[in-house]
């Protein structure tokens, strides 16, 4: 794992005058060095993805599609290889690995399924009003154009996955930067397509500093962003670029909502094991990881106790253990920021039920209790494996303290109750609502994204086609309807 790794240059390997290194989180070994495309090789994979988007546009479904399957075949052909890639370059337990391999094997394989249907129309009467007499409308759905996909770390080849499976189901063109930390998955999606009949132009992988981004946010050839990351850029994206058409999938503080009937033994067994192994999966690196538990008062004294032991056994270190729940953060800044926030709020009056230590990269999963709502670690998205508990009186006051967040990802709702979970679906101002079950869970297929601060447009194969391409309309005249 060594070996300097080449770009995707409008479907073809390509170098670069320099390169960067790629290092593992857990014990600072190198794991890849990586070439850096020119600004030349940019403008050379842009120019050709605009040059193509007519022909790619007219692609018949059935090579869309054939080439979609091959990657999500290739996929599950190589996921061992690839997971240990994955946990080598992110710090991802292996167990954690493989799931996200698995992962993308689905969204690719639904990608293809979608791209088969994709498109037949609908056909809309028009002479509901007599103006309209022998008049049928056709709509159809056409790309907006070449996208530009901005990958995260956390999910370094699933998160790609789910801007560059779209594109190719749609017949759009895409331009995928990888996360500079995690490049390196992003570039065997490179390999596996490169193997597909895809016209050469119509996609790229280019492992762009951040710094240059700029340039291409701006460039008029592009005009889809499909950005998941921090609010911060992605909203400085979106505001430098209005007239472009932006999916920002952003930040979250994931809340779950502990009611008071679920409150057997076995219900609380059940809460406490997935809140644990939720807040923590991924060292916590997950937008709908969860980070705050909202409990009824009636449950909350046998509850906590539960998640404290959960949380504790998790067991965290050498991502290449399969036994490895929790191994490091992306880098060891990022666990000095979440020790600073969990010092803040002990300082502040909170009470450190469990964790709250940091080696390295690696920081203790950990609990806090009677957190001060004005503390970092309450207002904004952790990010690491941190959780909060707090104490509510009823169902009312359990949705109203998941809403009072500038953040609306998704939520978690434990009850039996069928009209509670229809009013948590309709008071909770988030994009998500599972009931049952934490946050943190989401289907490769489903809607996935936010209201608030927590992003616009969604994700999900078919939600994300819908926001790669736009309505047009076509009135037939003079028929007998």
């Amino acid at each position: 794992m060594t070996s300097t790794h080449a770009f995707w240059l409008a479907g073809r390997q390509a170098t670069g005058e320099d390169a960067f290194d790629v290092t593992s989180p857990w014990d600072g070994r190198l794991v890849g060095t990586v070439s850096i495309p020119t600004d030349a090789q940019v403008e050379e994979a842009v120019a050709a993805a605009h040059a193509v988007e007519a022909e790619y546009a007219a692609t018949p479904a059935h090579v869309r599609a054939a080439a979609l399957d091959h990657v999500s075949k290739r996929l599950v052909e190589r996921t061992e290889e690839i997971a240990q890639l994955i946990s080598a370059e992110n710090g991802k337990p292996i167990k954690w690995a493989r799931g996200e391999v698995g992962r993308a094997v689905s969204v690719f394989r639904f990608a293809a399924e979608e791209a088969r249907r994709f498109n037949g129309g609908e056909a809309q009467r028009l002479d509901t009003d007599a103006g309209g007499v022998g008049r049928l409308a056709l709509t159809r759905r056409f790309p907006r154009g070449t996208v530009l996909g901005i990958a995260p770390f956390n999910f370094p080849l699933n998160l790609c996955a789910h801007k560059v499976a779209p594109a190719i189901a749609v017949g759009a063109p895409i331009i995928l930067k990888p996360a500079p930390a995690t490049p390196l998955s992003g570039l065997i999606l490179g390999e596996l397509l490169a193997e597909t009949d895809l016209p050469a132009g119509s996609w790229s992988v280019l492992p762009v500093a951040n710094e240059k981004m700029p340039a291409l946010v701006q460039d008029e050839r592009l005009p889809v962003i499909s950005f998941t990351g921090s609010e911060k850029v992605g909203y400085a994206i979106m505001d430098s670029v209005p007239r472009k058409h932006c999916t920002l999938e952003l930040g979250g503080n994931g809340a779950a909502v502990v009611l008071a009937d679920w409150a057997s033994d076995e219900d609380l067994d059940w809460a406490a094991t997935r809140i644990a192994t939720f807040s923590n999966y991924q060292a916590g690196q997950s937008c709908i990881s969860v980070q705050r538990v909202i409990a009824d008062a009636s449950v909350y004294e046998r509850l906590v106790p539960k998640i404290v032991a959960a949380v504790e056994a998790q067991v965290t270190g050498d991502p290449n253990d399969a036994s490895t729940d929790v191994g490091p953060l992306v880098n060891e800044d990022a666990a000095k920021r979440v020790e600073s926030w969990v010092d803040e709020a002990v300082k502040a009056g909170a009470s450190l039920l469990t964790g709250g230590k940091r080696e390295g990269a690696s920081y203790a999963p950990t609990v806090l209790a009677d957190v001060p709502a004005d503390t970092t670690v309450s207002c904004e998205e952790v990010f690491g494996p941190v959780l909060t508990v707090r104490k509510v009186e009823g169902e009312a006051e359990a949705f109203a303290a998941v809403n009072d967040s500038k953040y609306g990802l998704q939520a978690g709702v434990f009850t039996h109750d069928l009209q509670t979970a229809f009013r948590a679906h309709r008071e909770l101002e988030v994009g998500g609502v599972i009931v049952g079950d934490v946050p943190s869970y989401r289907a490769d297929q489903m809607p996935y994204g936010g209201v608030k601060q927590s992003g616009v447009g969604r994700e999900g194969v078919r939600f994300a086609m819908d926001d790669y391409t736009y309505e047009r309309v076509m009135v037939f005249t003079g028929l007998a309807l």
